[in-house]
């Protein structure tokens, strides 16, 4: 796709790079078919194809609209496009671009520009955060829909491991997961525990960023990062194996690190090593595959649940590219996996985008709880946290991640 960018744009690390990317497009259209807002609302506008031509409209200088940015709004970022692009368009770095250029020119009504800065300062601080969520659980019954929908049912997590072992990994607790789902980290922690390995968590370190850079405040997301980055680097000097992440929204933006930041001369080398350090718990797991089996060859099977369903969040499988280790791992444990139809598409979580877009949310999270519904399984498994509570929130089936599942097989 030939560019001509506007004097704005020119000489800039967003222009270069979003004219990179647009060169890649061929206007194949093949993104469409696994786009899932254009799959719900058949706009051309609403797919990834037409979404790049309003950008490329856009960093070439023509006005930017109210409609505009309503239709990079309802982009879920959920990158599955990325995965089906033959020409390896980076749509999701493109779009971030995209929604920059868009908020810097349009101004949104009062009420959004509210509830977007509401979200940008509670969600990533767990000191405002789990007070709010506690508040919100004790007052649920008054709340508005879509809020209560974010309080998924609490478990007891039991108790963290305390055990100090010669192999540590740093683990990242997050921002909203030790309030609304500790049993997470609990388990995580427990499942490295008897496999020899101490998960250690740097006390300063906190939301990975995703949150604020989605919501397009752009400088405040790389102040997040430049403070994790700074938390674990006395650790990454001491030789940390690897920073393991349990929520894979986390993980997708903390191996963008390294690009995020390439321009700070006082933190890009240092971004580059961490992004390189980041490992999904799926791809580190596969490595104890025989202390696993070991473990699980000591215990009795549990009875009540054989046959799960799992929901590869897509932070996971397009964000990361990360598919098939989940499932192999939970069938090499005993359980039947079973993938719902249409895996690749998005359940409607997509962290804010559930609030944010609550009609397009709720179609897409009826759809996929359909899909898994139809596999009949006992529960249903991912590894996010906001797909995990917008799931649940839309079935009675359990729904839950699945390194809970592998913590009761080896505990």
């Amino acid at each position: 796709m030939q560019t001509n960018l506007a004097e704005f744009m020119r000489m800039t690390p967003d222009g270069e790079e979003a004219e990179a990317i647009l060169r890649k497009c061929v206007h194949c259209g093949f993104c469409t078919a696994t786009c899932p807002t254009y799959q719900l609302l058949g706009d051309e506008l609403d797919g990834p194809r037409g979404r790049i031509y309003l950008i490329k409209q856009m960093v070439e200088g023509a006005p930017v609209t109210r409609s505009t940015q309503i239709h990079l709004d309802r982009c879920l970022t959920c990158r599955s496009c990325e995965t089906t692009c033959p020409s390896g368009v980076q749509y999701g770095r493109l779009v971030e671009i995209g929604r920059k250029q868009a908020e810097a020119q349009v101004m949104r009504p009062l009420a959004q520009r509210l509830l977007r800065r509401a979200l940008a300062t509670i969600l990533p601080q767990p000191a405002l955060f789990a007070p709010a969520f506690q508040v919100g659980v004790k007052f649920r019954r008054v709340l508005p829909k879509k809020l209560r929908d974010k309080l998924p049912p609490q478990r007891d997590p039991g108790v963290r491991p305390t055990t100090s072992h010669a192999r540590k990994m740093l683990m990242l607790d997050g921002c909203v997961q030790p309030a609304m789902m500790p049993n997470v980290n609990t388990a995580t922690a427990r499942v490295f525990d008897a496999l020899g390995v101490q998960l250690v968590s740097a006390p300063s370190a906190g939301c990975c960023g995703a949150i604020r850079l989605h919501l397009s405040y752009h400088e405040e997301a790389l102040d997040d990062m430049r403070r994790n980055i700074d938390a674990w680097w006395p650790y990454v000097e001491a030789g940390i194996e690897a920073i393991v992440m349990n929520a894979s929204g986390c993980g997708a933006t903390v191996r963008e690190y390294g690009h995020l930041l390439r321009d700070d001369p006082a933190y890009a080398a240092k971004a580059r090593r961490v992004s390189e350090l980041t490992r999904d718990v799926s791809e580190l797991l596969p490595d104890f595959e025989n202390e696993l089996a070991e473990r699980v060859a000591e215990r009795a099977r549990p009875r009540d649940l054989h046959v799960v369903a799992y929901h590869p969040p897509c932070t996971l499988q397009h964000g990361q590219q990360l598919r098939g280790q989940v499932e192999n791992l939970l069938a090499g444990l005993g359980f039947e996996v079973r993938l719902p139809a249409d895996s690749h598409l998005c359940c409607g979580s997509a962290g804010t985008y559930s609030v944010l877009q609550p009609s397009l949310a709720y179609r897409l999270r009826d759809q996929k709880v359909e899909k898994l519904r139809a596999t009949e399984a006992q529960a249903i498994v991912s590894g996010n946290v906001g797909c995990i509570a917008h799931l649940q929130s839309g079935t009675n089936t359990p729904v839950m991640h699945w390194i809970e599942l592998v913590d009761r097989m080896i505990r």
